[in-house]
């Protein structure tokens, strides 16, 4: 499989958008594109200018785990990450008002982590809801493949962990089979039914805004934990 650009050094953010400008407002807590890179291995000390440890949500969405979350554990730093414009537009005015400032925002791709986040910098990766890109032709467009676990193990510290939940059963049973590839994460978590197997597991205490609606319709949530294998 071809490694998408977007790893690479060659990568560059090109997209237009009217919102992108609209974001300047929340420049003290958002940052767009390539301008949270120069951050790499210095978030605690300079964008949170404090120290505790550092968790990243990829797929943010309309920011409701990461306002929770980061109400109920002021001591963590919070990272959410988005690609899209007019939604990052939309939360960063929740999040302006928020009560808690324990966050940074970026407007990026999940696939930058390794540009990001320093090796050993982050604690935690959540990943809640992705697009499964159901299509054929579209598989390719998952974030969770090879190389993406590759660069997680880079970035986060040893023990450091991924919480995953999804709807879907076929990017499920694809990322099952990207884990059981994989030599650098201890799998310690799986299942295809998260509450009535996992009750009391973390990922069990809390239903995002789109888990909500597929709980209602009775779709099952798929769950995994992983643990990185790194060693201090």
């Amino acid at each position: 499989m071809m490694v998408d650009l977007t790893y690479s050094d060659e990568f560059k953010y090109t997209t237009k958008n009217p919102y992108s400008d609209k974001l300047d407002e929340f420049k003290d807590f958002v940052y767009r594109d390539h301008e949270a890179e120069v951050l790499q291995g210095k978030w605690n000390s300079e964008a949170f200018k404090r120290e505790g440890p550092l968790y990243l949500e990829i797929g943010t969405g309309y920011g409701h785990f990461m306002m929770e979350f980061s109400e109920k554990n002021p001591d963590v730093n919070f990272v959410g990450l988005d690609y899209r414009f007019k939604r990052s537009f939309s939360l960063a005015k929740k999040l302006a008002a928020h009560p808690t400032k324990n966050f940074k925002y970026l407007r990026g791709k999940g696939e930058r982590i390794h540009f990001l986040f320093e090796e050993n910098e982050l604690d935690k990766i959540f990943y809640f809801f992705p697009d499964p890109w159901p299509k054929n032709k579209h598989l390719k467009k998952r974030l969770f493949q090879e190389p993406f676990l590759n660069q997680a193990y880079k970035v986060l510290k040893p023990g450091g962990r991924i919480l995953i939940k999804t709807d879907h059963d076929g990017y499920a049973e694809h990322m099952k089979e990207v884990m059981e590839k994989n030599e650098q994460f201890d799998v310690v978590m799986s299942t295809d039914r998260l509450r009535e197997e996992q009750p009391d597991h973390f990922l069990a205490s809390f239903s995002t805004k789109f888990e909500k609606i597929f709980l209602k319709k009775g779709i099952k949530i798929k769950a995994f934990e992983l643990v990185s294998k790194k060693k201090d």
